[in-house]
């Protein structure tokens, strides 16, 4: 495990030389890092990190973005998570997976009263309607790996909630 500053990325290039699969799951929040920093952190981060991959020698890239993403949409956060899937897509790997997963369930360190909020809900929504509206973490860690494992023919894949709870119950 490597801890990059992005800051300095060029010192850290080393970090991402040699593997055949890179999966990325970076990402803030816009109350954390304001609205620049969300950008900075959920896009450039995440696009510099794809082409630093690329240059290693990465043929394989996993990117969690968000149900939702549309590099037009006139909300900062679903155009953002568009705008690095289209960044990350043009960086030319031989496969890329893009995974849009709904509400992510999982218990965070940090206090976030409102995505607390949405996880009961959609944990109890969940009960009855397993696939709709959330997605366990867990469940979007085996979906990136079965999808390395199962490449399949196309150059880019998108999966959406439903497919990634299908994945990743194998």
């Amino acid at each position: 495990q490597a801890v990059v500053d992005f800051e300095q990325r060029g010192e850290h290039a080393a970090a991402f030389q040699g593997h055949d699969v890179g999966f990325c799951c970076l990402g803030t929040t816009r109350a954390k890092a304001g609205a620049d920093g969300f950008v900075r952190v959920d896009r450039d981060y995440v696009a510099q990190a794809a082409e630093l991959a690329r240059a290693g020698g990465c043929k394989h890239f996993v990117l969690q973005s968000s149900r939702g993403a549309n590099a037009q949409s006139r909300f900062l956060y679903l155009r953002v998570k568009g705008e690095v899937e289209n960044l990350v897509q043009a960086v030319g790997f031989d496969h890329c997976t893009i995974l849009r997963p709904a509400v992510l369930l999982c218990k965070r360190q940090e206090s976030r009263p409102m995505e607390w909020i949405a996880q009961q809900f959609f944990g109890a929504v969940a009960c009855v309607f397993p696939t709709a509206n959330s997605v366990p973490v867990e469940t979007v860690a085996r979906a990136m790996v079965a999808c390395v494992l199962q490449p399949g023919e196309k150059k880019v894949k998108v999966l959406e909630n439903g497919a990634i709870h299908e994945l990743g119950k194998a």
